[in-house]
């Protein structure tokens, strides 16, 4: 299917498509998703959302920056296989950060984050995103979180095939790319 630069990208919404014609859309705000070969719109985030996703951004970076251990970032889009996805967050081990010879991050990074993180929004459904934490793993991402703040849980994918769901006070292993970070 050719596409025109000027066809508006709500009109490709529930389309397939390869990751080619995807990449010819315009740019534009919701953002649009291609997951593995389907278009889909990203929900807006509301305000708890908006929220938690910077308030974790925020607390990562904090831990993170001045240890030289990681950074996290906030709507990242990043291809995973044939898919073209933007989590609400996503976090690079320091060491792997794509940088400039002048030390500045380069504008693209190689290869998936170290963890991705996605927060329900109540206007999805939560098969649909956990779905999409499942791309995240089978695409080389060693931890994905989805979050339900409605529920107030979390749950965590490994790549090593591990799902647990966490709550309360359970710890939430980000170990290997955050040591020493405590988050329940």
């Amino acid at each position: 299917m050719a596409l025109s630069r000027r066809r508006p990208a709500q009109a490709v919404v529930g389309h397939k498509m390869s990751l080619e014609e995807f990449l010819e859309l315009p740019e534009e705000k919701p953002y649009l998703e291609l997951r593995e070969g389907m278009v889909t719109r990203k929900v807006s985030p509301q305000e708890q959302h908006s929220l938690l996703e910077y308030g974790l951004s925020e607390w990562i970076n904090r831990f993170g920056r001045p240890r030289k251990l990681a950074i996290a970032l906030p709507e990242l889009r990043g291809t995973y296989g044939t898919s073209l996805l933007v989590p609400d967050l996503v976090v690079y081990r320091w060491d792997r950060l794509n940088l400039l010879p002048s030390g500045k991050v380069a504008n693209v990074y190689a290869g998936p984050p170290d963890i991705v993180i996605e927060i329900l929004s109540p206007d999805q459904q939560l098969h649909d995103l956990a779905d999409k934490c499942l791309i995240y793993i089978r695409h080389s991402v060693p931890i994905v979180l989805l979050i339900n703040l409605a529920r107030e849980w979390v749950r965590r994918f490994g790549r090593d095939g591990s799902d647990r769901m966490l709550r309360g006070d359970d710890w939430i292993d980000l170990e290997t790319v955050l040591p020493g970070l405590e988050l329940t």
